[in-house]
């Protein structure tokens, strides 16, 4: 994915294309475990071709036959060879019993930590003195994060001259943190939230006349009854900062932690400038207390609405994780819901106009969390992977013409989207490897099921291919619900 970096003067709602996910291997299309199983089974017949001619290939042949089938016989989308190391890391971590977390309520936690399951219990909590924000620690990925809200219009409402125009300020956003050299990630999450009727509250503090006749007071008790009455939606963006790419300014604003919050301090003011240029408004960088709350109504979406309506609840982040959480092989279930996880393994492979992700985020009736993780590289960066690409696919081809095996239309469209995104980097573009989930909530397994069915109809409507991630779901939930720019 390219994103702009230089302006337009046509506003005219234009068709984007994505590029095509790359299945290339490292030899005709073989990926490096199956050229090691072909090369076993290879070795065995020869062995047996050597020693005891037919009858040595014909006793081996049980022996290479499964290990040819392992290497090209596909399960799930997925070739048998791919899920090996999937199901060893699964059976591991069961027989570890890291599939199960149960809080310790009667243990104190060290100071600055996050109760957490998981690998996430390893993320320290910093409080930025001059702005409030809370700045997450991954000592493990080093990076430190910051959390802003974003507020806009519908974007379907708007007419087609002013989609536009915001589609370029957002390239212009990106196309920013890809100059950057020191944001690691950048997350944009979208959830949908059961509504707890504070607005109605808001509305009446502000509108209302408590002047103690009947109709107030009926009005007023209607409103603190009113439980969740529809659903919301509310949007974060999340800012990774690379501490390894700005070891340099970091030691220059002081070293360790506070030097770190210096540094993204920069980016975060840089880009809330590119924000604003691009009319997204930005309700503020979160506090402590705001991302307990997004991280607590993640693993117990049914305390949401009573949280949000006494706001001095549920704001500690050192205790806003779940009490318990319990990992299958294709779910999750934690405190009050179950929740599965959704990879979109294909965008759109034909042209397709910006909003087409419309049919997933408007899904009525469905919690649901919808995370875009893009993931900026450098230009010199990106300018090697597409040259490499690009002669690895041209030898392939070669090669593939040497035996003569037909070259099908997949590799040659693969090689028009390299050269597509090394015109467009030549352009001043950048260059975004974009990654996007899905996470579905809901009280009991059935529910879950058919939100899933109906997140997967939807994603077939916006022309996106998804796919039910297994074997990972604790990680895979904590990249899609939590606004923590964590990896897969």
């Amino acid at each position: 994915m390219t994103a702009t970096s230089t302006g337009d003067s046509s506003f005219e709602l234009r068709p984007v294309q994505f590029s095509r996910l790359t299945r290339r291997g490292i030899l005709l299309g073989l990926s490096l475990p199956q050229l090691i199983v072909l090369a076993t089974a290879l070795v065995i017949v020869v062995v047996g071709l050597y020693t005891n001619g037919g009858a040595g290939l014909a006793w081996s042949s049980p022996a290479w036959t499964v290990l040819v089938a392992i290497a090209w016989v596909p399960i799930g989308g997925r070739k048998i060879i791919e899920w090996v190391p999937i199901t060893v890391r699964w059976v591991l971590r069961t027989r570890a019993k890291q599939t199960t977390y149960r809080r310790r309520v009667v243990k104190p936690r060290p100071a600055g930590t996050l109760a957490l399951p998981g690998d996430l219990a390893a993320l320290r909590e910093w409080e930025d003195p001059e702005t409030g924000a809370a700045m997450i620690h991954d000592p493990h990925a080093q990076t430190l994060t910051a959390i802003c809200g974003v507020s806009h219009p519908a974007f379907v409402l708007l007419d087609p001259g002013e989609r536009q125009r915001r589609v370029t300020g957002w390239g212009r956003v990106l196309a920013a943190a890809c100059r950057s050299g020191r944001v690691a990630r950048i997350q944009v999450q979208e959830r949908t939230l059961p509504d707890s009727g504070s607005g109605l509250a808001e509305w009446w503090r502000e509108h209302g006349r408590a002047d103690g006749s009947w109709a107030a007071t009926t009005y007023r008790e209607l409103i603190e009854r009113a439980g969740p009455a529809g659903e919301r939606h509310a949007t974060t963006i999340s800012l990774a900062l690379d501490m390894h790419a700005a070891v340099r300014q970091i030691h220059s604003a002081g070293g360790g932690m506070k030097g770190a919050a210096a540094v993204l301090r920069q980016e975060m003011q840089s880009f809330q400038t590119a924000l604003r240029s691009a009319e997204l408004h930005l309700t503020g960088w979160l506090t402590p207390g705001d991302v307990a709350l997004i991280l607590r109504t993640a693993y117990d979406p049914a305390s949401g609405p009573a949280l949000e309506r006494h706001g001095a609840l549920g704001r500690e982040l050192a205790t806003a994780g779940p009490v318990a959480v319990n990992e299958t092989w294709d779910r999750l279930r934690s405190d009050s819901a179950h929740h599965a996880v959704l990879w979109i393994s294909e965008w759109p492979r034909a042209q397709t106009f910006p909003g087409f992700l419309a049919p997933v985020i408007l899904t009525g009736g469905v919690l649901r969390s919808l995370a875009l993780h893009y993931l900026p590289v450098r230009a010199d960066q990106a300018a090697r992977d597409l040259r490499k690409k690009k002669t690895e696919m041209i030898a392939d081809a070669a090669q593939r013409r040497k035996i003569g095996q037909v070259e099908d239309t997949q590799a040659s469209a693969e090689y028009q989207d390299v050269l597509q995104q090394e015109s467009e980097l030549t352009a001043g573009h950048g260059v975004l490897r974009v990654v996007g989930l899905v996470s579905i909530s809901a009280p009991t397994i059935g529910e879950l099921d058919a939100a899933v069915s109906q997140v997967e109809q939807a994603a077939i409507q916006a022309s996106c291919e998804t796919r039910r991630l297994v074997g990972q779901q604790a990680q895979a939930f904590t990249a899609a619900a939590l606004p923590l720019c964590r990896t897969i």
